[in-house]
Formats: structure tokens, sequence, C-alpha cells
């Protein structure tokens, strides 16, 4: 009760992947992830404020702010890791969703696929929110819910509960 008050609620940090000099994958026609990402990200964010929950945001905008010191594009997608990285972890009852597109040579391939970090919760969130997305808008899909790479730097480096959602395939 009085110690339940106390503590603050979990907050919900919504990542909207890639962005700035990084626009991430790009389709046929030249559509750039980033921008995809962004504004399936704001439309989460309105979604949550009409539930009655006001997320964080890592970016509202296609550009970003670089250090002055970020004298190369990969300085600066570096950067911008860092910089949502703390932002993340300055969350410590955080929960992250980082949206994205899938890319991949072979055509065949649709569908979401959700990612988790190895933080507490992330599988449980992770394989509750693919097996949502599957039954309400690609119920044939035969992805399912697996573990983040090593390489996925934010999936690595948060320390709350963290997934990423392939929303689709960018490249089909």
């Amino acid at each position: 009760p009085a110690a339940a008050a106390a503590r603050p609620a979990q907050v919900l940090i919504i990542d909207a992947g890639h962005g700035g000099e990084d626009g991430g994958a790009s389709s046929q026609s030249g559509l750039a992830e980033s921008g995809v990402n962004l504004d399936i990200a704001l439309r989460l964010r309105a979604l949550a404020v009409l539930c009655g929950v006001e997320p964080v945001m890592t970016r509202t905008a296609q550009e970003i702010g670089y250090p002055p010191d970020a004298g190369t594009t990969a300085k600066r997608k570096a950067a911008d890791q860092h910089a949502r990285e703390a932002l993340i972890n300055s969350y410590p009852d955080g929960v992250l969703i980082s949206i994205h597109q899938n890319c991949f040579p072979d055509p065949r391939p649709s569908g979401c696929q959700v990612l988790y970090a190895a933080s507490d919760g992330s599988r449980e969130l992770g394989e509750l929110t693919h097996a949502n997305l599957c039954a309400a808008l690609c119920p044939d899909n035969r992805r399912v819910a697996a573990p983040a790479a090593e390489d996925i730097y934010l999936m690595r480096t948060a320390r709350c509960t963290a997934i990423l959602v392939e929303c689709g395939f960018l490249s089909n």
C-alpha cells in the first residue's frame, strides 16, 4: 500500500529506430526505414496517450542533433546510439519498444517478428507482443519471437525490459 504508492510507475520508452544520417534499410522505391519507424512510433505514442500513458520518445523528428565533435557519419551514429542508451537507462523501471523494419534479399519472407533483450521481463513481453501482432495482422506468419542478436546495440545495453519489433519487410 504505502510502499506501492511510493514506487514510481513503469515508463514506456518508444524508440523510432534509425533517423538522422542513419536511414536504415530502404525499399526498392527508396522509402527509408527511419521515416516508416518514426511514423509508427508517433502512432504508438498517440495510442499510449489515449490509454493514459505518457511515453518517453527517443526521437520525435527525422533530424537528430549530433555533438559537434562527431565528425564522421560513423561517429554521429555512435553518438546517437549512446544518447539513446543513456535516455533508456535513466528509467530503471522502463519498458522499451524499439520500432524497426526488416530487409532481406529473398522476396519470400514477410510479416512481423519480435526480438527480445536478455533483461528481466523481455522474453515474456516479446512473446506476448509477437503473438498479438500475428493474431491481429498476419495470422499465417510462421516467425517466432526470438532473442535479439548480440550486435543489436540497444537490446544489448538496455537494462530495462526491452523488445525490438520488426514490423514488416521493406524489401518485399
